[in-house]
């Protein structure tokens, strides 16, 4: 050890949240708060300070925050970010001389052992009083004088120790030897449709009013009243390119099309054009630009599909054939996921020495569509797209947008997902759909909110998607479609669906054993009948009428699990730090049989007295009950409602109490 850092006495190790050791930044939303943890000693038995330090990106100067200490060296402080883009935060910690002094002053005894340290003291303020300024530095010094003095020992014990001469002195700390955290660790920080939001899928082609017609962008405007109704506000487009003509598939993925099947819309890429081009059958490019007009007037926004793949016969393919990987045979390598193969979809080959002009015109394609208004992208596949050009791309589209959201579409091994969000992505998709039972839904999701994960993965929950139709959708009938939709919305903050298949309760597999659809909207027009009597449109539009008006709902990182003696019923809270909105959900995950239990709540952590009684009232049904103590019993038919979203009030009132719900 060299020159100054010999001197630097105080240890900073143990920070969170910090991923891979500052290699990765947090997330958070307009307006939360970073909470910062950390182990802070020092050798020997002097006292330490610690300041939190944090700046908006490109800032010039930091701001401070105090650490506290929380026990057994663990120090505790935070702050709260208050603007789009990227924040820094670091920590700085030193040895307090001046604290370290007046600790061990409190307990001397002897007055000539309590005169010397009082000299001691004087001298500490005296060199604090030169770092100081105007009125401040007068007070120091006659704090000092009185300390040297010849005075009242006691009357000059009682002024080293008032609390007055601590706080001015922790104004002006001597920092010399003080001790910078290695890193300067980051925060990204995006809008709050990025914690909180709402999506519906729908594929535009089948929006025509005509059964059998194609549809088109002003069909999808005259829908928007209907996807408003129901509350979702943000409005997912698959991919609206041209469709490749060759290898197309046809009906449930057939090899063999008919002249009339559309293709899949994941098959980009025709004469007409590419990623930056609209099927000629939507529309024009202004027909898009006014949907997603149109859509803001209620509230929506249009999220736009974007897939890095071609058809065979889109343009890139005749003018970068250095884009692709080329087979012995002098053919594109088409892709493939063993046993599956995709005859009409061309991937890029990344290893190709003409990456760095792939990776620029693939850039190219987002800021083209943020052109056009489009300011959140539902990411296909990016698992299958090399790391280094995630985190390169959405830094750069952030520099030119830097409101812009991203959804990550991979279905795959964990830690690659959780790659994908430490690169960048705002939102990711996740093994929702396919956890059912109680154990697995409260471990999943104590992983997801409780675990370092929160700090930088955002689950997106989708019930079913165009490539999912899980077996218990397919079983479970209509109470299947309403536990999960319950579920979703309430277990994530972000939640989505693909309708209309799921508000029609579409169940029915290409075959047995399948989780792909019969007759599939990805390779077919369909109709849908959005007035059909049995839809679940209002019920969702409950669900997401409850989710806005209550701020408990809107978060991730306040999911609380709580015991139900009966394993079909899952019961969980979420509430706002003020404890002001408190939901209670529980949900019967038994789609065939009604099952009932006893609920056992935290009534401290709520805020509930325990020899009091308190309301809890089913926003899905309006029904309220009157609970008391801890324990408590519930039932649920899943041929009525399946769940209860309870708000829980905790003051009721009685004959001798007229106080109003809480």
């Amino acid at each position: 050890m060299q020159g100054e850092e010999g001197r630097n006495r105080a240890v900073i190790e143990g920070v969170k949240p910090e991923i891979d050791g500052g290699r990765f930044t947090i997330k958070r939303t307009v307006g939360e708060a970073v909470g910062v943890e950390a182990n802070v000693f020092t050798d020997g038995h002097d006292t330490v300070s610690c300041v939190l330090q944090y700046r908006p990106e490109g800032a010039s100067s930091w701001r401070e925050v105090p650490m506290q200490p929380v026990g057994n060296d663990r120090w505790q402080g935070g702050f709260r970010v208050t603007e789009v883009g990227r924040y820094r935060y670091t920590l700085i910690a030193w040895v307090d001389h001046f604290e370290s002094w007046r600790h061990d002053l409190a307990k001397r005894v002897q007055a000539e052992d309590i005169a010397l340290q009082l000299q001691v003291g004087a001298r500490l303020l005296a060199e604090t009083a030169e770092r100081a300024e105007g009125e401040d530095a007068k007070r120091l010094r006659t704090w000092a004088e009185i300390l040297s003095g010849e005075g009242d020992l006691g009357k000059r014990l009682d002024t080293a120790l008032d609390e007055e001469v601590a706080l001015l002195m922790a104004d002006y700390p001597d920092r010399r030897f003080a001790t910078r955290y290695h890193s300067e660790l980051g925060v990204v920080v995006d809008r709050e449709r990025a914690r909180f939001s709402a999506w519906y899928e729908m594929f535009p082609r089948s929006c025509s009013p005509e059964s059998g017609q194609h549809g088109h962008f002003k069909a999808c405007e005259a829908r928007l009243p209907y996807i408003a109704a129901m509350g979702f506000d943000v409005l997912y487009l698959p991919p609206i390119h041209p469709i490749g003509r060759i290898n197309r598939k046809g009906k449930n993925n057939t090899l063999i099309p008919n002249p009339e099947d559309p293709g899949s819309p994941w098959a980009i890429g025709a004469a007409e054009g590419g990623h930056k081009s609209i099927h000629p059958q939507l529309g024009t490019l202004e027909d898009f630009r006014r949907l997603v007009a149109k859509a803001r007037e209620y509230g929506i926004e249009v999220a736009l599909d974007i897939a890095f793949q071609c058809a065979p016969d889109h343009p890139y393919v005749k003018e970068h054939p250095e884009w692709f990987r080329w087979r012995p045979d002098n053919t594109v390598q088409y892709a493939e996921n063993p046993p599956k193969k995709y005859e009409d979809i061309y991937p890029f080959h990344f290893e190709t020495e003409r990456w760095q002009p792939l990776w620029d015109e693939l850039k190219s394609v987002f800021l083209f569509w943020i052109e056009q208004g489009v300011h959140i992208f539902r990411v296909d596949n990016p698992h299958t797209k090399p790391f280094p050009l995630w985190e390169w791309l959405i830094a750069e589209v952030k520099k030119v947008q830097p409101d812009a959201l991203f959804l990550s579409e991979a279905f795959t091994r964990p830690k690659v997902m959780y790659r994908l969000a430490k690169l960048g992505f705002t939102q990711s998709y996740n093994y929702f759909p396919w956890r059912n039972t109680k154990w697995e839904l409260t471990e999943y999701f104590t992983e997801l909110t409780q675990t370092e994960l929160r700090e930088y993965f955002r689950p997106n929950l989708w019930p079913n998607t165009p490539d999912i139709l899980t077996e218990y959708l397919q079983f479970g009938g209509r109470p299947a479609f309403m536990s999960r939709l319950v579920l979703a919305a309430t277990l994530g903050a972000n939640y989505g669906i693909y309708g209309p298949a799921y508000e029609l309760m579409e169940n029915r597999p290409r075959e047995p054993g399948s989780e792909e659809y019969l007759n599939s909207e990805k390779y077919q027009l369909r109709h849908w009948d959005l007035d059909r009597p049995d839809s679940l449109k209002d019920f969702i539009a409950r669900v997401n009428q409850i989710r806005k008006h209550h701020p408990a709902l809107q978060s991730d990182r306040n999911l609380h699990f709580y015991p139900v003696d009966n394993e079909q019923l899952i019961c969980y809270s979420k509430w706002t730090k003020d404890l002001a909105d408190i939901i209670l959900v529980v949900v019967n995950l038994d789609a065939y049989h009604a099952q009932s239990g006893w609920v056992q709540l935290p009534l401290e952590s709520l805020g509930i007295e325990p020899h009091l009684p308190y309301q809890v009232h089913d926003l899905l049904s309006d029904n309220r009950y009157l609970w008391q103590g801890p324990r408590n019993y519930v039932e649920l038919n899943p041929e009525l409602i399946p769940a209860y979203i309870f708000r829980l009030r905790r003051r009721v009132r009685t004959e001798r109490d007229f106080d109003y719900f809480m």
